[in-house]
């Protein structure tokens, strides 16, 4: 198993005020030559957006994105005709395709909102774009991992135009537990929102990521209140 482990404070970090914005990978103004993508995964930011401020319309094109929001509410609106509010239990997917332009800001005038936005590169090109909207609620498994993404469309959760899964965790008790990875091509970029966890004896806490590869399994040693994202790519694409 080959691993690289990127600290929560080793993350670019830029203030705007009404954004702050935290970059595992090289995004905007923050450049790290050895930070640049995992694999298929190009983006993992960690954005908090203060109340009634957001991005304006703005372009993407032939890129795969996916919104967690982990507190608050985001509003939405594309030049697919899509207008929508996404919440905290929800997952949002764009395949932005041939191109598609969308604004995203924070409905709320008292609370910000707490968001994780990552990018993923597509395996075609130039697709139709596409819009999805759904709930994880009811995908949850207490103190196990769930998938909600996938490159499947009648699979459980959201897909994208990738040989990619996402599942996520929230554990309330200390678990120990295995993760397969889904293809002998693909690494897992895993992600601490909450908690700590103990990979290989690597610790991660809060907003910690540990790469793996090389493997065919990750074995977790999780602590309770403990929430982790897992974003299974293929490492060449």
């Amino acid at each position: 198993m080959k691993t690289v482990f990127h600290a929560a404070n080793t993350r670019g970090h830029q203030d705007h005020g009404w954004l702050k914005a935290n970059h595992s990978f090289s995004f905007a103004n923050w450049h790290n030559p050895e930070r640049v993508h995992f694999g298929a995964l190009r983006v993992l930011n960690d954005d908090y957006i203060a109340p009634s401020m957001g991005f304006g319309t703005h372009p993407h094109d032939n890129m795969e994105i996916i919104t967690i929001p982990l507190v608050g509410d985001l509003e939405h609106k594309d030049s697919m005709g899509h207008g929508a509010v996404i919440c905290a239990g929800d997952i949002q997917v764009i395949s932005a395709g041939t191109g598609i332009y969308h604004s995203e800001r924070n409905p709320r005038e008292d609370k910000q909102v707490e968001l994780l936005q990552l990018w993923i590169f597509p395996n075609k090109q130039d697709v139709i774009p596409r819009y999805d909207q759904i709930s994880i609620r009811d995908l949850n498994k207490e103190n196990a991992f769930y998938q909600i993404l996938s490159p499947n469309e009648n699979d459980q959760g959201s897909w994208i135009h990738q040989n990619a899964w996402m599942s996520l965790g929230d554990f309330s008790q200390e678990t120990q537990t295995t993760y397969a990875i889904t293809d002998s091509g693909n690494g897992v970029y895993v992600f601490v929102i909450e908690g700590g966890i103990r990979i290989d004896g690597q610790k991660l806490n809060k907003r910690d990521a540990l790469g793996v590869w090389d493997t065919a399994n990750i074995d977790f040693e999780i602590e309770k209140n403990s929430r982790v994202l897992l974003i299974d790519v293929p490492l060449q694409f």
